[in-house]
């Protein structure tokens, strides 16, 4: 598995008895290469040692968030940087829940839950307890909130009894992980670009016409390029929302300004344009700000349309031009007509009439719309989630 040589893999392991497979899992990593650290929760521990755990590893094991060893040599932060991918392998139900309500009460869920590095969980439990309704809750959750699952499997379990919840093998586990660092590799000759937010077209220094979009879609597919190793800038409007760190982050506020990034940052392999730019701006902009006894006679003027520029241009189009579609009634019909008119290869479309999954929700559910005339149409979600969605379709679509 050469795509695993340097990497740093953070194994955290569960109680239960499918403990004895992470010892497998270890020993494959270090055999492709890979550097190990791992973390023994306090139940993993009566299942194996932490010295069969670091005579394999060649590394110390982490078990105890209040050890002050251990805080001295890494903290529980500093841990979660350290990797460039976690694996839980086993994780049990009742961390799978503990994750799902954002606990952390253990070096384990602490490190997780403060790690900006992709997470790969293996649950193993008992059948029943796979399909509790309770169970099937908190995966959901877990994947919304972007966590990746592998497994489990059906077959026999220790317990005597038969069906879904053993955990993948330590093989198949690993060829995810690896399959995930190889598409990582390829990607890198990507260039992705996004745009995101509102703009803001000025009536005085102090008023300006807007849009409630508050740009977290954008956010999260520019996020998502970035973690599937693409180049990725991202242009965005004014929002709450912090920067994003491992890009190429622009702030603007006019859709004039937005243009002149977007041509600034071609040309890009893949664009995709979910900024909501406002249609019109003001023609007879004031210097000083409008006082209330004024009479306010705002002219307006069309904007330059990005979308329709950027995928209609000779020799900076990108090969694959997406945009978005924030419509509130014929669907359908608005999406088709504006692929069409637009030139784009896609139209992302969602419905924002509705409050659950709109502008500033931090769900979503889209229609895709392909330039063959065929569509789909995803579930609802995180928009983390979509945004993994729509890049993996990219990815597939580029490779």
């Amino acid at each position: 598995m050469k795509n695993l040589l340097n990497k740093k893999i953070l194994l955290i392991i569960c109680g239960g008895i499918s403990a004895y497979k992470s010892l497998e899992i270890i020993r494959s990593l270090k055999k492709s290469n890979a550097q190990v650290k791992t973390i023994l929760t306090k139940s993993a521990k009566k299942f194996i040692t932490p010295l069969s755990v670091t005579s394999l590893s060649k590394e110390k094991v982490y078990d105890d968030i209040f050890s002050v060893e251990n805080e001295s040599e890494m903290d529980h932060i500093s841990l979660s940087r350290w990797a460039d991918l976690i694996l839980v392998a086993p994780i049990t139900a009742n961390t799978i829940s503990k994750l799902s309500s954002g606990a952390s009460d253990d070096l384990a869920s602490t490190v997780i839950l403060a790690s900006d590095k992709e997470i790969y969980l293996a649950p193993a439990m008992n059948v029943r307890m796979w399909e509790h309704q309770s169970t099937k809750e908190n995966i959901n959750k877990l994947k919304n909130y972007g966590y990746k699952i592998i497994g489990p499997d059906i077959g026999d379990m220790a317990c005597g009894e038969f069906g879904k919840g053993k955990m993948s093998e330590p093989n198949e586990i690993l060829q995810q992980i690896e399959l995930y660092f190889k598409n990582k590799k390829n990607n890198k000759k990507f260039k992705a670009l996004v745009t995101a937010g509102p703009t803001r077209e000025y009536i005085d220094p102090v008023r300006f016409i807007s849009n409630q979009s508050s740009g977290k879609q954008g956010y999260e597919i520019a996020k998502s390029f970035r973690d599937n190793g693409f180049e990725t800038t991202l242009i965005s409007g004014q929002t709450n929302l912090d920067p994003i760190s491992g890009l190429n982050f622009i702030k603007v506020e006019t859709a004039q300004e937005m243009f002149d990034q977007t041509i600034k940052n071609l040309p890009a392999d893949v664009a995709i344009f979910t900024a909501a730019v406002s249609d019109y701006k003001v023609s007879n902009y004031k210097n000083k700000k409008i006082k209330k006894k004024e009479n306010l006679n705002l002219s307006l003027e069309k904007n330059i349309d990005i979308l329709n520029n950027i995928s209609k241009h000779n020799s900076l189009r990108p090969k694959l031009t997406i945009g978005f579609a924030a419509e509130t009634n014929d669907i359908v019909d608005n999406s088709l007509r504006k692929l069409e008119e637009k030139n784009c290869d896609w139209i992302i479309a969602n419905d924002v009439s509705d409050n659950s999954i709109g502008f500033d929700s931090d769900e979503n559910q889209i229609s895709i719309f392909y330039k063959d005339k065929k569509n789909e149409n995803l579930k609802k979600m995180s928009k983390s989630l979509v945004a993994s969605e729509i890049v993996n379709r990219v990815i597939k679509k580029l490779n």
